[in-house]
């Protein structure tokens, strides 16, 4: 094993500083890519495994397995892989650096719980990280708290892809199946070597939402096999039963990402990320209740959907959240992150940037757009100027229409765009 107190100098071409974590696998080190300029993460495998005969070489395959699977995705909430080499005997991987990061491990005891809505955001963007990586067929097997990482900013990287599984027609499958991962966060099917698929990660992802939420496994289990035994034959504990004030929808949503079935189970990432938006929704304000041939008929006479079908039309209203608000509501914040925009369907607002007054907007009108489009900061304020009913859009629900609705709505969106930069500059040239 490397010894902590004296990390090697260099490795490669990269320059090593300090020993920064380690696990099963290697010990990580903070490094320097002094040719791209940049500081990255250079995990070293452990010495010993590597001498140890053919289990040594097992575990060489499956040191590298991480650089090989990880390295074919490029996703914001997957952790960058950018190199891999061998430097004498020593074998390493180079990774994005998370500085000052944290695991999800810290927060899933019951003294050190996040809120509610911030539990659901994190699951959310790994419910599409993994709907990502899973039609790539990458299957990650081995989702627990201590393989997401957390940075500064509260954002969510899934890391450590060394147990992963390439399902796919056009490459060799890249570790052999069977009982390999975590007991702690596999799914039946994976205790019992059963055929997996990406459901598998979604039921791993399910316990570690049960434990984000109530600082409680769902199985409880005071042994391995008792541990075991429940997982393939026995209800989760309700989340109620520690956590009283959970909302309803979230505890059918875990509850569902911890069905038994993979038949009854989420399906895809996009579906659990879907319902966890709409849960997140609920959290910050309730939907506002109109029956669905009233929305048909209000957002039909809407510019923004000028020249959308009627079955377009439905599709899009099955995909969105309907909102209300109150006069002075500040609904986005200038500064903020969120990936959704809206559409106006009653009412009006003013947009204002750093306390300056922009312009209003009205019934059919849209605003957020940049950020649903660049996931960027929130450029400015936008608050109701009186009662307001509005539809609120995000990217995760877009993808579950249609390709001519998605193709439809992408194109009314240039628009909108075009038309809005064009008021833009005229205000810029009369100003």
């Amino acid at each position: 094993m490397t010894d902590a107190a004296s990390p090697p100098q260099k490795l490669g071409k990269y320059e090593i500083h300090h020993e920064i974590g380690r696990g099963s696998m290697g010990v990580v080190y903070a490094a320097f890519d002094p040719y791209v300029g940049r500081p990255v993460a250079v995990k070293v495998a452990m010495a010993d495994a590597l001498r140890s005969g053919d289990a040594g070489e097992r575990f060489r395959r499956m040191f590298f397995n991480e650089a090989h699977t990880a390295g074919m995705l490029r996703h914001p909430n997957i952790l960058d892989i950018f190199d891999a080499g061998l430097d004498g005997d020593k074998c390493y991987i180079v990774m994005e650096l998370i500085e000052n990061g944290d695991t999800l491990r810290s927060y899933c005891r019951s003294e050190n719980l996040l809120p509610v809505h911030q539990v659901a955001e994190i699951m959310f963007r790994c419910a599409k990280a993994l709907d990502y990586a899973h039609r790539q067929g990458v299957i990650h097997r081995d989702i627990k708290p201590s393989n997401i990482l957390l940075t500064q900013d509260m954002d969510v990287k899934i890391a450590d892809f060394s147990i992963a599984h390439i399902n796919r027609a056009d490459m060799s499958q890249t570790m052999p199946m069977g009982f390999v991962g975590s007991p702690r966060y596999m799914s039946p099917e994976q205790i019992q070597e059963d055929t997996i698929s990406g459901q598998t990660d979604l039921f791993s992802l399910g316990i570690v939402a049960y434990e984000m939420l109530t600082g409680h496994h769902p199985f409880g289990g005071e042994t391995f096999s008792n541990l075991i035994h429940r997982v393939i034959n026995e209800d989760p504990t309700p989340m109620s039963q520690f956590r009283p004030d959970l909302p309803p929808m979230l505890e059918r949503i875990v509850h569902r990402a911890l069905e038994k079935m993979p038949e009854r189970r989420y399906r895809m990432g996009i579906d659990l990320a879907s319902d966890l938006s709409m849960a997140f929704t609920h959290l910050e304000r309730p939907q506002e209740d109109i029956p669905a041939r009233e929305k048909f008929e209000l957002i039909k006479c809407l510019d923004f959907f000028r020249g959308f079908p009627d079955t377009d039309l439905w599709e899009i209203i099955r995909a969105s959240v309907w909102l209300e608000a109150d006069t002075d509501e500040v609904l986005v914040h200038e500064g903020g992150i969120d990936d959704a925009f809206f559409i106006i369907t009653a009412g009006s607002v003013e947009v204002s940037k750093e306390g300056v007054f922009l312009y209003n907007l009205r019934a059919g009108d849209c605003f957020g757009e940049m950020s649903y489009l660049n996931k960027i900061p929130r450029t400015a304020t936008v608050t109701a100027t009186g009662p307001l009913s509005l539809m609120k859009i995000n990217p995760t629900l877009i993808e579950q229409v249609s390709l001519d609705c998605q193709l439809r709505f992408y194109k009314i969106f240039l628009r909108v765009l075009t038309e809005r930069l064009s008021r833009t500059t005229e205000r810029v040239v009369r100003g």
